[in-house]
């Protein structure tokens, strides 16, 4: 521990989206006026992200982190814990006996996220201080290119952009291949919905992705590398091109490295946000100042990349994990995981969850224990109906199967995918449906065009799913959504295409009855469907306490206390609002052509016409 005091302010994405800034300044104030002197810093995400924002006040005594801190808050912290020592217990989300949080990092094995929310990654003596760069020192000094090589694939290591391929291998097919100029490519180009897993990697600990671009760059004789950011992560680029600034004048990156006849080089290239972009040739062709589109393979990127050179493309996870493996050898992260899912694997836990956040678990851990172990279930109030896992183009698993085991082979075999890392968790307010639909109308709109199978296929699988969430299939319209997707998993030309009818294909399967109640009833038994769905109140149930009147948004509902209250059908948005704070539970979502809808608006007519 320190023998100063030190305050750390999670500066972060989520922690800057929660208020960070306004914090970190009101510590200046506080500290400039302190009986003590403390250092005021700064750290990236720790993987809390529900309890942004973070603050760590560590002192001899300990490292306590306090968690949704807000400014009014600064001035008791400073007083009472960095002058008198005295930690404010109710605040206090972690500290060095667990704190309440602590069940959200007991289960979790952190390789990639080992420095995330320990260090400022604007500091490159921070990294330094923790073995940073020792790997890529090891490997000039100790190893051959091809033991490098040998290491990776021994790891188990597997690509962790979502395909899966082993990471080595493709290492030595970079290698092997023939031409004097060779590139490293870091594929940050994390455009999946929910997804932030890479983001807060490059914003939290860059010197790890840098070092392992090295480590990759030595072994399969590349000098260049880039690395591939969308430009929608400003806080990412920026801290990246100070690494890279810092790493060159430390000797780390550029010319002769560390003294040996190594060179490399990084470069920054943002891309404009489109999806289609994280499939590798669409990148090497934005790369090269040309229209992000794909190609037909092979020739594969190993062989005939950037430029037409020998291209070895990872993401930013996988070359987060290189200098951990190259610092502890093959055989101990192999001994993580499953037989053929090495390692461990990053989840962006957003949706329905508790804990919505960043976590790292070993490979094999079930779906059941990083939901409800390290995501601490669902949110108060809510049933566990699902998971969508695999980022847009993934699938959507039932509560069923939440045993399944969370690695390449065990989720494929589902209908699902790894993907990169998202993982949206669902509840009973989900509609299958309309959540299928949500996302193919994602993949119809990154579509980049160019082959008629995902242009032309991916629209026509968005109206049949517009005409059943509207009320207007026929069941013969499920036939020919299994018939497009599986047609256009067939023949589409890149990844996009070949995935995008997952999560329609995985609703369909475990879910096929939401389909069928919407054709057939006419029913959404979310209540998401605004065709499917109508907001009525029971005049036989309602006390006419007025407490919906009152919470309604948009003044839908007529009345007062101790009257007759009604909906206007035309003014209704169906948020729902009323049916959660009903007290009586009075007021339901029902289906336009159900019985019970026909009998509330006779009733209503009914007693209005006789008043």
């Amino acid at each position: 521990m320190p023998s100063k005091t030190k305050v750390i302010v999670g500066l972060g994405s989520c922690g800057l989206a929660a208020g960070a800034k306004d914090v970190f300044s009101a510590f200046e104030k506080e500290l400039a006026s302190s009986k003590v002197t403390a250092e005021l810093g700064q750290t990236g995400c720790v993987g809390l992200c529900y309890r942004e924002v973070l603050v760590d006040v560590i002192t001899p005594d300990g490292k306590v982190t306090y968690g949704e801190v807000v400014p009014k808050m600064v001035s008791r912290i400073v007083e009472e814990h960095v002058n008198d020592g005295k930690p404010i217990s109710e605040w206090i989300a972690l500290d060095d006996n667990g704190g309440e949080e602590a069940p959200f990092l007991a289960e979790q094995k952190r390789i990639v996220l080992r420095n995330c929310g320990q260090l400022d990654p604007e500091k490159i003596d921070d990294y330094l201080a923790v073995d940073g760069y020792k790997a890529i020192e090891k490997a000039i000094k100790k190893m051959a290119p091809e033991k490098v090589v040998e290491e990776i694939k021994a790891s188990g290591l597997r690509g962790r952009g979502g395909a899966g391929f082993t990471t080595g291998l493709k290492w030595e097919f970079t290698r092997n291949a023939p031409g004097d100029k060779k590139y490293i490519i870091c594929n940050a180009d994390e455009g999946d919905p929910g997804a932030f897993m890479d983001r807060s990697v490059l914003e939290s600990d860059p010197h790890s992705v840098i070092e392992g671009m090295l480590i990759a760059g030595y072994a399969i004789g590349a000098g260049e590398g880039y690395i591939y950011c969308r430009a929608e992560y400003p806080l990412a680029i920026e801290r990246l091109g100070k690494a890279i600034d810092e790493a060159k004048g430390k000797g780390l990156l550029g010319d002769s490295i560390l003294g040996s006849d190594f060179s490399f080089n990084i470069k920054i290239k943002e891309g404009a946000g489109a999806f289609v972009c994280g499939e590798e040739t669409a990148l090497m062709a934005s790369i090269e100042g040309r229209r992000g589109m794909p190609r037909l393979r092979p020739p594969f990127p190993a062989t005939s990349g950037l430029w037409e050179n020998p291209t070895c493309i990872n993401n930013v996870e996988t070359f987060a994990n290189v200098a951990w493996i190259v610092n502890h050898g093959a055989k101990e992260y192999a001994a993580i995981g499953t037989k053929g899912s090495k390692g461990t694997k990053v989840f962006a836990l957003t949706g329905k969850i508790a804990r919505s956040g960043l976590a790292e678990v070993p490979m094999g851990m079930t779906l059941k224990d990083v939901v409800f172990k390290v995501g601490g279930g669902m949110k108060e109030g809510g049933e566990f109906k699902g998971v969508q896992i695999g980022g847009p183009t993934g699938g959507c698993l039932p509560a069923e199967i939440i045993e399944t085991e969370v690695d390449y082979d065990s989720l494929t075999q589902t209908g699902a995918t790894m993907g990169s890392g998202g993982m949206v968790i669902l509840d009973q307010t989900t509609c299958m449906v309309d959540l299928a639909r949500f996302f193919m109308s994602f993949a119809q709109n990154e579509s980049c065009g160019k082959c008629v199978p995902c242009r032309v296929g991916t629209k026509r699988i968005l109206e049949i799913l517009d005409k059943i969430t509207a009320g207007q299939a026929e069941e013969a319209d499920l036939e020919t959504l299994k018939v497009l997707a599986v047609d256009i998993k067939a023949s589409s030309l890149c990844g996009l295409g070949q995935t995008a009818p997952n999560p329609v294909l995985s609703t369909l399967r475990y879910f096929e009855n939401e389909y069928l109640e919407h054709i057939n009833e006419g029913y959404c038994r979310a209540g998401v469907c605004a065709d499917l769905t109508k907001v009525v109140i029971s005049q036989k149930l309602c006390r006419q306490c007025a407490v919906c009147i009152r919470h309604c948004p948009v003044t839908a509902i007529s009345g007062a206390r101790h009257e007759l209250t009604e909906i206007s059908q035309g003014d209704c948005t169906q948020c729902q609002v009323c049916v959660a704070t009903c007290p009586w539970d009075a007021i339901a979502v029902v289906s336009p052509r159900s019985a019970e809808f026909k009998d509330e608006q006779s009733e209503e007519s009914a007693e209005v016409t006789t008043e």
